[in-house]
């Protein structure tokens, strides 16, 4: 166990209180769905077939070879576990009655589609316009492996909450949202010890690879990502070469692998479903029963929350996917569009739940005056 620091701010007063917490730098076990991780041994031992073993799963992995990777259903039948949002809508809002929605998002591939450079991942207006409706009604976080500077210069929102590099980086609202506990802004870093390694794996992941075509690095402040997009799939045994070389020298750094990309980050036990916890708990959520969080995500990384929504028996996961994969996610979505469709859906539902509770509370009103008079 090794204690990290929670800096709970308040921006108006400019004083910070840092509360220190226990974190554990052990390894997390594996879990169905999650995300793949390769430990140093493993990276020791890879050679010859190890480094095939790797690139099957680096092309199982991306979504342009979706057809080859091992599904352990058809279709059909996976929809039958997983149906879509859309269609179950009315289901799901009949189970979060009573129950305070809190909504946490992935930003690449859910708010915003893959893209062959990651720099270009804009979202569009529609889909921004969308999460603003949605803050207003609903506490909302956006939870992204990319740094919380990065996500944050392409979403734009300052009502909402952002946990970057995999919720290793969180901060609470600046501004416009009601709420904010306390009325401050929440600052989280889960691993401050580890920046000057992170900086220094980065560049030295940059030199190992820059001679491969087409990859791209992404240095995610606590963690680093080595992007395979736009790679030609013939040097992919190449750069998993080069990537191992640098990272045999980094006993305590984990690789891990999401869409076309390799993550580099600290080897503590944090993800994103701690960072749901902990924004559940910053919120005032922590242990009531009348909370109903819905996160909706489509990496690997994302199923550390989803896990976390089954375990702890509220809400539910979302999992954007157009093919069947394994997941703890209880519903799917095919693309951001429908993201978006759903969102909608949400904020149209409380809209009319508001106005229909205003008019009965006027009616009643309306009642005990006439009964006065």
């Amino acid at each position: 166990m090794t204690q990290q620091n929670v800096v709970e701010s308040n921006p108006k007063s400019g004083i910070n209180l840092t509360i220190p917490v226990k974190v554990s730098v052990s390894k997390p076990p594996p879990a169905p769905g999650s995300c793949i991780t390769i430990s140093r041994k493993t990276l020791l031992e890879i050679n010859g077939n190890k480094i095939n073993s790797w690139v099957d799963s680096m092309r199982a992995s991306s979504p342009t070879h979706h057809k080859s990777a091992p599904l352990s259903a058809d279709l059909t039948s996976w929809m039958v576990q997983h149906p879509s949002a859309l269609d179950m809508f009315e289901q799901i809002i009949s189970a979060s009655k009573g129950k305070q929605i809190v909504m946490f998002l992935d930003y690449d591939g859910t708010l915003s589609p893959i893209v062959e450079d990651p720099d270009q991942a804009f979202m569009s207006d529609a889909m921004r316009a969308t999460v603003r409706m949605l803050a207003r009604y609903f506490p909302t976080a956006i939870v992204s492996g990319r740094c919380r500077d990065k996500v944050y210069s392409f979403v734009r929102l300052a009502e909402l909450y952002y946990a970057g590099s995999h919720g290793m980086d969180i901060k609470g609202p600046s501004k416009g949202s009601k709420y904010k506990k306390g009325g401050q802004a929440v600052l989280f870093q889960a691993a401050s010890e580890f920046l000057p390694m992170i900086d220094e794996v980065y560049k030295a992941l940059q030199d190992a690879t820059k001679s491969i075509e087409g990859v791209r690095m992404e240095n995610n402040k606590f963690c680093a990502s080595v992007h395979f997009r736009s790679v030609d799939e013939k040097k992919w045994g190449e750069l998993a070469q080069q990537v191992r070389s640098v990272l045999k020298e980094y006993p305590k750094l984990l690789l891990t692998q999401g869409r076309k990309v390799f993550e580099i980050r600290p080897t503590i036990k944090w993800d994103k479903g701690k960072a749901l916890e902990f924004l559940l708990e910053s919120l005032g959520y922590a242990n009531c029963t009348d909370v109903f969080p819905v996160y909706i995500g489509d990496d690997r990384t994302d199923e550390d929350a989803f896990k976390v929504l089954r375990e702890r028996d509220q809400g539910f996961g979302i999992l954007v996917s157009k093919i069947p994969k394994d997941t703890h996610a209880s519903y799917s979505l095919q693309e951001p569009s429908e993201v978006m469709v759903f969102l909608r859906r949400l904020v149209e539902w409380k809209k009319l739940t508001l106005r229909r509770q205003f008019r009965i509370r006027r009616q009643i009103e309306e009642i005990k005056a006439s009964l006065r008079n």
